[in-house]
């Protein structure tokens, strides 16, 4: 173990996570450059940082508001690009509860047309001043939160016990790493199925959508997609996720919806065995489940996770931070837009 990570979660009291940390090549530098995170004091993305909670006060009606507000101010910046659509929670959840992918689909082909990719920038975002461009970004965080919360909603009604609850630490700014190939040992199809309290290196640092967003969103061929940004991760950064769902891996429907992603991967030209390719979810870390809930029943764990959805302090052996903030202030946007500056 490299180190052991301490979060305090804000609620009516605090909540302690303790986080042992592997020791591989990935986690060594990911390691480094969160604690350069940290010792910088970046800022923390609070309106991006609880995925799949029903508990949470950001629900469906919230972020499509939030969602139609930035569409609005991006319309109102004569960047050249307009986008000539309105969203409702009525036509992005369908009649089975699911969320309507190809609408979606197209909001994330809105974002990357406005934003480009890592070392390809699009034109809009190089004229683009900062509160447009938090904008910009605001369409691809909500559209991920929207899709996490609906399937979260979904599996309350129908299989509760599956909900995909889930923590990013994401901070603004925060500075990259490039991946080599000691590194991409840690991924590989079989890093689908995620453990409780397993922390996963922040992917999509320089990738649109990744090979398993495309199957399961799309589906089709890689030559007939609406996202146009399929590329292989060649970077990450000291960003992470914590998983606070239950490991599918075991259960028969999650085997047969593997086995039909490395079909679809082959029906598209690629090797499934070919970890290059950063499919999956690097783990270099895993909560103490037992230390930091005094159980390991996924039902308790959850219960005390839906009262303190709020990061307040994180901790390592060599920096500390403290996030006395929240999203819900009435100038988070702004605290945001002076820090993207």
């Amino acid at each position: 173990m490299l180190d052991q990570i301490e979060i305090d979660l804000r609620g009516a009291d605090n909540l302690t996570l303790y986080i042992d940390v592997a020791d591989n090549s990935l986690s060594r530098k990911w390691l480094t450059a969160l604690n350069n995170i940290i010792r910088n004091d970046l800022h923390l993305e609070k309106n991006y940082c609880w995925i799949g909670w029903t508990e949470s006060q950001r629900t469906a009606e919230y972020i499509i508001n939030q969602l139609n507000a930035s569409i609005s101010a991006i319309n109102s910046a004569n960047l050249g690009y307009t986008i000539r659509d309105y969203f409702t929670v009525e036509d992005t959840i369908q009649d089975d509860l699911g969320v309507n992918h190809a609408r979606m689909n197209w909001l994330h082909r809105y974002f990357e047309d406005l934003q480009g990719h890592s070392g390809q920038m699009s034109p809009y975002w190089t004229q683009a001043d900062a509160a447009t461009r938090w904008h910009i970004r605001q369409l691809n965080l909500l559209c991920h939160e929207y899709e996490s919360l609906v399937l979260s909603m979904r599996k309350v009604i129908q299989a509760p016990e599956w909900r995909r609850p889930s923590q990013l630490m994401c901070w603004l700014n925060a500075p990259r790493f490039s991946l080599d190939e000691n590194d991409y040992e840690l991924f590989g199809v079989e890093t689908l199925n995620r453990k409780i309290g397993g922390v996963y290196v922040g992917v999509n640092k320089a990738v649109s959508k990744t090979h398993w967003e495309v199957f399961n969103d799309e589906g089709s061929s890689v030559d007939e997609l609406i996202t146009t940004s399929l590329r292989n991760q060649i970077e990450a950064a000291g960003d992470f996720d914590i998983e606070w769902a239950r490991d599918p891996g075991a259960y028969e429907w999650q085997i047969k919806k593997i086995a039909e992603f490395r079909a679809w991967l082959i029906n598209n030209g690629f090797d499934p065995e070919d970890k290059s390719l950063t499919i999956g979810h690097p783990k270099v870390a895993q909560v103490n489940l037992t230390k930091s809930f005094g159980t390991l029943d996924y039902n308790q764990i959850w219960q005390q996770l839906g009262t303190h959805l709020d990061v307040y302090k994180i901790r390592t052996s060599d920096a500390e931070a403290t996030y006395n903030y929240r999203w819900s202030d009435a100038d988070y946007a702004e605290q945001q837009i002076r820090k993207l500056k």
